[in-house]
């Protein structure tokens, strides 16, 4: 290797997307050249209409384009045309999936208002039906969105694979001179689940653009293979995400490393992160995780970011801390506000740095950022807008008035002028 020689630039593209047909779920485009959606699921009773509409609400608010609800029962199949009144009333339009099993032929059949109240409808091919009603009871779901002009999301899980058809290519795999390991055989399984059906489901007369495939799988390195393969074998709408991710820490990791990987690679149209909540805990933690994938990976924007220190000797004081889990907690709260008050504001990021180490050069790459005194340092704080010096900060007010600065500065910056506001406002 000539080390003088120059080093030859490497071009990649950071944002490679699969050509795959394009979905409208309730007027939320997914797939094609659309980006990448977020989508997310209620754990309430559906029956609950309340309860629903009220959690529905609050993903919707949180930033989840499509919201699935669950249709298991006579009940709740007759709540769902309720819950989106109820939610129409209030101005929430984002899109409902129903979720069906076992007796979806027949829920949709018995409920005509459900099926029409729903955007798309979501079918597992493991568990539909049974031995010869399988194919027949798929069909009369498939028949049913083609009569409501709905899509389907035709969502194989391993938890539930067809067991007929894994069990067929089991026995085909150990006839081989030199078989597959089972895993690998349970993988081709899935992908052949949801092939079939979505050719089926195509024989049967629903148009390729009104049908989505997913494949989904608790194990990080089983979902990347299986993804791989599906999305070489197909051009389908592809929804994307880890089964049973798990709680807290364990499933924000496992999902973002699974899906990080195959959305870098281009696959994946809409995305799920399917987080257990702690017991009480808040429903919208998994929009977070899954905007935060997103964004961070570059593929869209949905929040301002807050660029901060993770602490070290030099900053022994927790000022820093305080003021960016201030300033972040500020942001989300206020966010459903800012995205109609505030256009583009979601690009703007913000820096809280704890020390002159980093803090004066990471707060010029932010749209506005702080460096803050670390330990020894005299107890004064440079402020930086656009790259450039504007203050310095000193006094024990100096958390309060860099807060009052960065909501002075998205007021100037993103604020519509007030002959332009005047307008939307009469139209």
């Amino acid at each position: 290797m000539n080390l003088q020689a120059p080093l030859e630039p490497v071009l990649v593209d950071p944002l490679p997307r699969r050509g795959t047909v394009a979905v409208d779920v309730g007027g939320v485009l997914v797939g094609g050249a659309a980006p990448v959606v977020v989508q997310s699921m209620t754990n309430t009773d559906t029956a609950d209409v309340d309860g629903t509409v009220r959690q529905v609400a609050d993903l919707a608010r949180a930033g989840s384009e499509i919201v699935r609800i669950t249709v298991d029962r006579d009940e709740a199949a007759a709540a769902v045309p309720r819950i989106r009144e109820r939610l129409d009333r209030l101005g929430v339009t984002v899109p409902l999936v129903g979720d069906f099993h076992y007796i979806g032929h027949k829920l949709l059949a018995d409920h005509p208002a459900c099926a029409a109240a729903l955007a798309k409808y979501r079918i597992n091919p493991g568990n539909v039906g049974f031995k010869d009603k399988k194919d027949r009871q798929f069909v009369e779901i498939v028949e049913m969105a083609i009569r409501h002009d709905k899509p389907v999301r035709i969502g194989v899980n391993w938890g539930s694979l067809d067991q007929e058809l894994l069990t067929r290519l089991m026995d085909a795999n150990s006839a081989l001179a030199s078989p597959l390991p089972a895993r690998d055989v349970m993988r081709e399984a899935i992908v052949q689940s949801a092939l079939h059906s979505a050719a089926l489901a195509e024989e049967t007369g629903l148009a390729r653009e009104r049908i989505i495939l997913s494949a989904k799988v608790s194990n990080v390195q089983d979902l990347i293979a299986v993804y791989r393969d599906l999305s070489r074998r197909t051009d389908h709408c592809i929804h994307l995400g880890l089964t049973e991710a798990g709680m807290g820490s364990k499933g924000i990791v496992a999902s973002a490393a699974a899906m990080g990987i195959l959305l870098q690679e281009g696959i994946g149209d809409t995305i799920r992160v399917s987080l257990t909540p702690e017991p009480g805990g808040d429903r919208t933690r998994e929009v977070q995780v899954a905007q935060e994938i997103l964004q961070t990976m570059g593929f869209r924007q949905f929040i301002p970011i807050v660029a901060a220190c993770p602490g070290c000797g030099r900053t022994t004081s927790t000022l820093f801390q305080q003021l960016a889990e201030t300033i972040q907690t500020d942001i989300r709260t206020n966010m459903p506000l800012w995205r109609e008050r505030y256009p583009g504001v979601e690009a703007m990021t913000v820096a809280v740095m704890g020390c002159i180490v980093n803090g004066p050069g990471e707060s010029k790459h932010a749209d506005i950022g702080i460096s803050l005194p670390g330990t020894a340092e005299v107890p004064s704080a440079p402020v930086y807008m656009d790259g450039v010096k504007v203050a310095t900060l000193r006094g024990a007010r100096i958390a309060e008035d860099f807060h009052e600065m960065v909501r002075q500065y998205i007021d100037r910056r993103f604020g519509r002028p007030a002959a332009l506001a005047g307008t939307a406002a009469a139209e």
